[in-house]
């Protein structure tokens, strides 16, 4: 596969997606970055903004095997990587998997399950493998975590862990369509907009084969300087109590190629990286609670370090 073939295939899924989508152009790239990226990702919004379905129409475009996890406070560990079962004839333990076996996983309401319920994805989202009793199991190549949650004020949801935060490439928010898009949805028979009906336009090795070529984009010297540099700003900004860790500069660096590679570009400009920064630091920084307390944000703080901090130049090839 070569970049123009990569090209049409990234229009083709994108065009299936707006198809029930409307009025996300920016978060359907956002979306098809982590794809190209291998990275989770976490949406959160208020309910009834299209979180499920955007994942769905994905899901559909791409083809693999996709499953769905309605996360609730009563669902347990077991529930989502499966389970050993005792098979009385064979007199051996028979593993059943759980949901979280397959190339897309949807994790609707994520902050509604528990906190060891939350921990139970941890291994699947590094490591790509679950344990089961001891016992290692695999998981599918590409193997990508959806998660969708609503606002942790909301009753009945709890924040999810630190370490949990980390994982996800990057958290977006959808918001409520514009005037137009919303106008579409309501005249428009909801059939026609069922995510469900979309037929795959891509196959899972695709896929695997366009995160290879993004992850070959060329990152220059001076544009990983500049990235590095707004990650250690993140350390040391007065607003921040807990910056940007290592693993979220190679995070950036990783989302900065896939969008490259989405906008037809074989290097990364530093407006990849302004572009993907506060999606993918705006969940992972602290600040302190004066700051909060101050109605700031990490958006702003992101937007202020990034203002000051000098810009390389002369990188086309």
């Amino acid at each position: 596969m070569d970049h123009r073939e990569a090209a049409q295939i990234l229009d083709r899924i994108r065009e299936n997606i707006e198809s029930c989508i409307y009025g996300k152009k920016d978060e359907i790239a956002w979306m098809l970055t982590a794809l190209l990226a291998g990275g989770h990702v976490l949406i959160e919004d208020v309910p009834g903004t299209g979180k499920t379905q955007m994942v769905k129409a994905l899901a559909m475009s791409v083809g693999g095997v996709f499953h769905r996890i309605q996360c609730n406070p009563d669902l347990l560990p077991t529930d989502i990587t499966g389970v050993s079962i005792y098979h009385p004839r064979k007199e051996e333990f028979i593993f059943r998997p759980g949901p979280v076996m397959a190339n897309m996983v949807l994790a609707d309401e994520i902050n509604r399950a528990t906190t060891k319920t939350q921990s139970a994805l941890l291994e699947a989202m590094e490591e790509r493998k679950v344990t089961v009793d001891g016992q290692t199991y695999p998981l599918p190549q590409p193997f990508i975590l959806f998660a969708t949650q609503n606002p942790v004020d909301f009753e009945g949801t709890y924040s999810l862990p630190e370490a949990q935060l980390d994982r996800f490439l990057i958290k977006i928010k959808l918001g409520y369509p514009d005037e137009e898009s919303e106008k579409r949805l309501i005249l428009e028979p909801a059939a026609k907009r069922d995510a469900e009906t979309l037929s795959a336009v891509a196959t899972v090795e695709d896929i695997l084969r366009m995160q290879k070529l993004a992850e070959d984009i060329h990152l220059d010297s001076s544009v990983a300087d500049y990235l590095v540099a707004l990650i250690r700003a993140t350390r040391s900004h007065p607003s921040v109590l807990l910056g940007a860790s290592p693993r979220a500069a190679i995070a950036l660096a990783s989302a900065a190629k896939a969008y490259a590679f989405l906008q037809h570009r074989t290097f990364v400009l530093p407006d990849d990286i302004k572009a993907m920064a506060p999606l993918v630091l705006g969940h992972r920084l602290h600040l302190r609670p004066e700051a909060r307390m101050q109605g700031g944000q990490t958006a702003g703080v992101l937007s202020e370090i990034m203002s000051r901090l000098p810009v390389p130049v002369g990188l086309e090839r």
